[in-house]
C-alpha cells in the first residue's frame, strides 16, 4: 500500500498523482495532507489536476480521483424540461445570468449547501477565504442566476487556460443552478472550453451529461488546453444562449 505523502510546508511539491490511494482503500483518490491552501500551491494543484477536500478539525487534504467526472460542454443535457425553464428565464423581464458580480454570496450559499450525499459542508472557513483571494487574482469566478434583484442560484469555479474546473452550486429557487450552468456550458462554448471539471461522480451531474473518464486521461487533456490563451473577458452576453440553441423562442 501506498504511504499517504505529509506536506510539511509548501515549498515540498505535491507528489506524483499515481501515489493517489486506491479503490481497495478507505479514502481512495487520496493523495496527500497538510500544507497550506496559498494561491502557489492551489495553483500548483489544479495545474496538476489535484484538489483540495477536508471538514473542520482536519488537515488540507488533496485528492487526485481515478476516475474523473467531467461535463464535455457538447454533451450538457438540456432537457425539454430545462429548456422551457431557461427560454423562459431568458423571455421574463428582471432575470438576468451575471458573472463575478457576488462571488462573496456565491460562495458562501455554497457553504450552506452539502453535496450530494452528504451531511455537512466541505466549503469550511479557510476554503472560502483561499478561493475569495484567488478570485480576486483573477482566477475563480461565479456563475449567478437574478431574478428580480435577488440572487437566487449559482455556482463558482477555477478557470485555467481554457479549462474550467467546477466547484460547487446552490438554488434557492428551482433549477436556478441549472440556469447558471447553462450559462456557464454556453459561455464555455463560445470561449473554446471543451470541458468541465466535477471532481466526483454524482447522479445530478450525471443527469446533465457528465461522466467518468480515467484519471491519465483527464491529466492528458490539461496537458494541452492549461497552456491556452483562456478568456480575456468574464462577463455574460445574453447572445451566447445560442449556443445551447435557444434564441427566446416560444416555448414548445
Amino acid at each position: 500500500m501506498t504511504a499517504l505523502t505529509w506536506l510539511h510546508d509548501d515549498s515540498t511539491p505535491l507528489p506524483d498523482t499515481r501515489r493517489a490511494l486506491g479503490v481497495d482503500t478507505d479514502a481512495p483518490g487520496l493523495l496527500a495532507a497538510g500544507g497550506t491552501l496559498s494561491l502557489p500551491r492551489l495553483e500548483e494543484a489544479y495545474r496538476k489536476g489535484v484538489f483540495p477536500w477536508f471538514s473542520d478539525g482536519q488537515p488540507v487534504l488533496w485528492w487526485s480521483t481515478d476516475p474523473r467526472m467531467v461535463l464535455p460542454v457538447e454533451d450538457f443535457k438540456l432537457s425539454r424540461s430545462l429548456r422551457k425553464t431557461v427560454q423562459r428565464f431568458m423571455r421574463t423581464p428582471g432575470c438576468e445570468l451575471r458573472v463575478d458580480s457576488a462571488f462573496p454570496r456565491v460562495i458562501a450559499a455554497c457553504a450552506g449547501t452539502p453535496r450530494e450525499g452528504q451531511a455537512g459542508t466541505w466549503i469550511v472557513p479557510e476554503i472560502v477565504a483561499a478561493y475569495t483571494a484567488w478570485h480576486r487574482a483573477g482566477r475563480v469566478h461565479s456563475f449567478e442566476t437574478w431574478i428580480d434583484g435577488q440572487l437566487v442560484g449559482g455556482l463558482y469555479g477555477v478557470s485555467i487556460g481554457r479549462m474550467f474546473y467546477g466547484e460547487s452550486m446552490f438554488s434557492h429557487r428551482t433549477d436556478a443552478s441549472k440556469i447558471a450552468l447553462a450559462g456557464l456550458v454556453a459561455f464555455c462554448r463560445v470561449h473554446g472550453i471543451g470541458l468541465i471539471d466535477c471532481q466526483q461522480n454524482t447522479g445530478h451531474l450525471a443527469s446533465l451529461g457528465a461522466h467518468e473518464i480515467p484519471r491519465a486521461q483527464f491529466e492528458a487533456h490539461l496537458a494541452q488546453v492549461l497552456p491556452a490563451q483562456g478568456p480575456s473577458a468574464w462577463a455574460y452576453d445574453p447572445a451566447y444562449w445560442a449556443q445551447l440553441g435557444l434564441r427566446g423562442e416560444p416555448s414548445a
